[in-house]
């Protein structure tokens, strides 16, 4: 249905089987339940605090400073003098905010502009006299490979080719079954491009000459590119903005060639500041536009990719990946996120297994990518039952739609939110978010509904087991939705619980029969 995952169901099961031990529940991962870590690049500087389920965790906190810092490098060799104040007046608060939330000594690492400028170990000698912070400098392999791994956490079937934009450089890397392989640098960040002399033609082809060095180090048969930096997400904001597109979530959002081509076309004939004005994109970061959007024409005509995916993972993902161990990594992302939010935020944590098994009768068996996303809609099903009851409908699918969740792709975190949209509410008519329907078929979406009123009738039938209560049988070709109660079921099966099942029997387009035990 949704998904292209093609592993089969039971050899996920250790994985992100609910029956397992949730992640946050061990001591390993709870080490890495709060971690920050410093990402000093070429045009940006940017503390990122993790917390929340390990191996899915949320942006606890997140800033960042648009210093310069490799402004003006290429011309110069150092590193630019307003830049180097901004960047280090951000890196002496950062080290505040850190002892500030007691989340133990930052990882700091530092890219292009301080590894190729003559006063970067300078630069990296005053940091850490007067914040303490130790800036790691890093070479552009270990770029690549951190930005990869970043990628990793959130897209762990990711395979394919990374490419991390910065403003001094850009990295490829190959990345697939879970593994880091080739990789290359190159000096095509922006700022760089910025000095190369002579005209548009010079510079295409220098753009051009640099894209070939850089095909012949890690190949050209890769059927995805995941774009990774500020200036990759700039243009994919830009290409939802051309397209209309209903959801503006830039991670997974995925492009094709053809389209994004047409796009690049847009940015060139457009206005730049009225394509801020329409994105909300800072001037600092559009000005750097015209010239990524050259190189990812060239990234395009030399790889010939299928699909162009955008990752709002990179480097400083990838320095968490990077502490997690093994058996973490191979852990699912969203199952652990839903887990953690319903052991924080659920009424009856722990309930969402037990409904998820009640209800999967009705599904039969469904494949893994199915499997979890079903999971996931349990998971969270009463997660937002604080919320008032006139907008909770309308707050599950917002909380999913456009949550930081992982390996979620955009029609599977529609399916998700449709489903639980319909766990509070039994029709969609009119609803606001009907645009963002259209990015599932008719067939997903009917199944998003029978998922969602399945829950909407478990969740009221009982509040502890389902399974005590009763047990679900749907006979497709009878066309009958079968409940077979228990004598404690009986009791609790009221007029509304009864009024729920005949709203799942109608979804399913069956006839509702209940079978109630004698005596």
């Amino acid at each position: 249905m949704i998904g292209k995952t093609e592993a089969p169901r039971q050899a996920l099961a250790d994985d992100w089987d609910a029956f397992g031990k949730p992640l946050f529940d061990d001591p390993s991962a709870r080490a890495l339940s709060r971690v920050g870590v410093v990402d000093v690049g070429s045009n940006s500087v940017r503390m990122v605090v993790f917390d929340g389920a390990a191996r899915s965790p949320a942006y606890f906190y997140n800033e960042k400073v648009m210093a310069g810092l490799g402004q003006g490098l290429a011309e110069t060799g150092r590193l630019n003098p307003q830049g180097r104040e901004r960047a280090f007046a951000a890196l002496k608060r950062f080290a505040l905010l850190a002892k500030g939330m007691d989340i133990g000594p930052l990882t700091c690492v530092a890219t292009a502009a301080v590894r190729d400028a003559e006063d970067g170990p300078e630069f990296q000698r005053l940091v850490e006299k007067e914040t303490g912070l130790h800036l790691h400098v890093i070479d552009g392999a270990e770029e690549a490979r951190l930005s990869a791994q970043g990628v990793l956490l959130g897209w762990p079937e990711a395979q394919g080719l990374i490419c991390d934009i910065g403003g001094n450089s850009m990295e490829l890397a190959e990345v697939g079954e879970g593994r880091v392989g080739r990789r290359a640098t190159s000096q095509l960040g922006p700022f760089r491009l910025q000095q190369v002399k002579g005209g548009r033609k010079e510079l295409i082809a220098h753009i051009r000459a640099a894209v070939a060095e850089l095909a012949q180090a890690v190949g050209t048969d890769h059927d995805r590119i995941y774009l990774v930096g500020g200036s990759w997400r700039a243009i994919a904001r830009l290409d939802m903005e051309r397209r209309n597109y209903p959801l503006l979530v830039l991670h997974e959002y995925r492009m094709e060639p053809e389209s994004l081509l047409k796009t690049l076309d847009w940015i060139e004939k457009s206005d730049l500041a009225m394509l801020r004005a329409r994105t909300g994109t800072s001037q600092a970061r559009m000005e750097l536009v015209p010239l990524a959007a050259l190189v990812l024409r060239e990234l395009i005509e030399t790889f010939r990719p299928k699909e162009i995916d955008t990752s709002s993972y990179g480097i400083r993902e990838g320095l968490l990946y990077e502490q997690m161990p093994e058996r973490l990594r191979k852990r699912d992302p969203l199952v652990e996120a839903c887990r953690f939010s319903e052991k924080v935020m659920a009424r009856m944590p722990g309930f969402g297994k037990k409904l998820h098994s009640f209800i999967a009768p009705l599904f039969g068996e469904v494949p893994p990518e199915v499997f979890r996303l079903h999971r996931a809609a349990c998971l969270l099903h009463d997660t937002t039952w604080r919320t008032h009851p006139d907008y909770r409908a309308e707050a599950c699918f917002d909380n999913v739609t456009r949550a930081n969740l992982a390996a979620l792709s955009h029609p599977e975190r529609v399916f998700v939110g449709l489903a639980l949209l319909h766990r509070y509410k039994n029709s969609r008519a009119g609803s606001r978010f009907e645009p963002l329907f259209a990015l599932l078929t008719p067939e997903q979406i009917q199944e998003a509904e029978v998922l969602g009123k399945a829950m909407r009738f478990a969740a009221m039938f009982t509040i502890e087991d389902p399974a005590d209560v009763g047990a679900l049988d749907y006979k497709a070709k009878k066309n009958v939705l079968e409940l077979k109660l228990t004598k404690r079921g009986a009791g609790l099966f009221g007029e509304v619980v009864e009024a729920r099942f005949g709203a799942l029997a109608a979804a399913l387009k069956a006839t509702p029969v209940v079978l109630r035990p004698e005596g």
